[in-house]
């Protein structure tokens, strides 16, 4: 019978077992690919928005040259918490679900063999994360072998004409890495301007790009089709560019298109959280969780990082995320002792 199995071997899963081993637990960490896999897929050359301290977690220095660390380099220093703090951590084994068995759970899970696994446990903190489930559009032709919600890097891209949907630092770095490697880059996206939380040092040189045609920025527009060479535009044109006309008016027009990125962000699985018996109904409304311990309406479940979010996964960063890991353990402690709330 384990004290606390962990789902999820991010930054906030590693976190959290750091901070419970600090209270005297040993707890057991289930993921399904490799510590940080969700960092693994960020752009190779992606530097993060935080600096290096606010990334930190377990105690153990987060050391770079840099102001800015890169994904190698997050990567790098996840990997040696989990060295350092010697956890144990079932890599690639997936948990399918989390009963609960009496006063306990057991987790179920599969490993790359296909064969089952159960595992007895008294505790379950949840911090899956959420990079697998990209926010789909809903739109025909999503489903195209060229269509993608992820960028990697640049290069396969080079030379052929690329549509990225979005309007966040994701869809912005990855179209300025792909302009520099002689892609012909439109960016799609329904807002007037794009994010204003683009970050702060690449903001101009994006402006900049777009304003001498380098990269084609289509505001107030959104992709309504994917065909396997082109898409569909419709953009909003307000009455000041259209002189007489008083009501919006809305345009349509087809773009030549190699590839589309749809860049749209991501979303916790809440299914999953669901088969649980947590309440978690899909839209903006978090997760049943109490924000002072991280439990939620299941007793002796707890979310740790984004999966504690609403619609919106940008309510928690790293950064804030790796705290859960402490309220959590420090209210297993308190069960432990009899002292808690």
């Amino acid at each position: 019978m384990e004290d606390v199995v962990i789902v999820g071997a991010g930054p906030c899963g590693l976190s959290a077992a750091a901070e419970l081993q600090d209270q005297g637990f040993n707890p057991l960490i289930f993921e399904k690919e490799n510590v940080g896999y969700s960092i693994s897929r960020y752009p190779v050359n992606m530097q993060f928005f935080s600096t290096a301290p606010m990334l930190e977690i377990a105690s153990v220095p987060f050391i770079t040259p840099n102001d800015k660390p890169s994904r190698l380099e997050a990567l790098n220093y996840y990997r040696i918490v989990s060295e350092r703090r010697e956890l144990r951590i079932r890599r690639y084994e997936a948990v399918t679900a989390v009963e609960r068995d009496g006063d306990g759970f057991r987790v179920a899970s599969v490993g790359r063999s296909g064969q089952p696994s159960l595992t007895s446990c008294r505790k379950v903190v949840i911090a899956t994360g959420y990079f697998d489930h990209p926010n789909r559009i809903g739109i025909p032709g999503e489903d195209h072998a060229h269509v993608s919600h992820f960028f990697t890097e640049a290069h396969p891209y080079a030379g052929t004409r690329v549509v990225v949907i979005g309007g966040s630092n994701s869809a912005v770095d990855a179209a300025l890495e792909m302009e520099r490697v002689g892609a012909k880059v439109t960016v799609v996206y329904r807002g007037e301007s794009v994010s204003a939380n683009i970050k702060p040092w690449v903001r101009p040189i994006f402006d900049s790009y777009a304003a001498k045609g380098r990269i084609d920025l289509r505001l107030l527009s959104r992709v309504v089709e994917i065909g396997y060479d082109q898409v569909t535009v419709e953009t909003v044109q307000s009455s000041a560019a259209l002189d007489d006309v008083t009501e919006p008016q809305v345009v349509r027009e087809t773009l030549p298109a190699d590839f589309v990125l749809a860049l749209t962000g991501f979303r916790p699985d809440r299914g999953f959280l669901r088969a649980m018996g947590i309440e978690a109904p899909d839209g903006i409304i978090p997760p049943a969780h109490d924000p002072d311990t991280m439990e939620t309406n299941v007793p002796g479940l707890y979310l740790a990082g984004v999966v504690s979010t609403g619609r919106d996964a940008n309510e928690i960063f790293i950064e804030s995320g790796r705290y859960h890991g402490r309220k959590i353990a420090a209210h297993l402690a308190a069960l432990r002792e009899g002292t808690a709330r």
